[in-house]
């Protein structure tokens, strides 16, 4: 009998597979996509969904508090709270997706892309356009 088998260790000691996995959510929110390996990339998920249900629900400072505990850095929460979770409000979960891409070519391992269902959008286009309408 399987006895504490929800959670695939990935071979890796708890702080290891913790920092890791951190560290993967924060390029997700940093970037919008992540190629990672299967294994990792669903782990990640259910890490980066949770992260956005507390930022969504931003009722108290105390889930600022648990965000800032995963993420590596202020500037990244701050974009969680303020981009990325506004998106997601008429959404009950399924943040993310997984798109399975290949074989490493290495190792043979499976890789996948983890990546934010709706991305946000760029400063940088909101700039281009509104200098294009000036001009004309």
């Amino acid at each position: 009998m399987r006895h504490n088998d929800k959670i695939n260790k990935l071979s890796r000691t708890t702080e290891h597979r913790r920092a890791m996995l951190n560290n993967l959510v924060s390029s997700l929110f940093e970037k919008n996509v992540v190629i990672t390996t299967t294994a990792k990339a669903k782990e990640a998920k259910k890490l980066a969904e949770r992260l956005i249900t507390f930022a969504k629900n931003d009722d108290s400072f105390t889930s600022r508090r648990e965000v800032a505990k995963r993420l590596k850095s202020r500037k990244l929460v701050k974009k969680l709270f303020d981009e990325i979770a506004p998106k997601f409000k008429l959404r009950n979960g399924g943040y993310t997706r997984i798109v399975k891409v290949g074989l490493r070519g290495g190792d043979g391992a499976s890789t996948s892309i983890l990546e934010l269902v709706e991305k946000p959008e760029k400063k940088e286009k909101k700039d281009k356009e509104t200098k294009k309408e000036k001009k004309e």
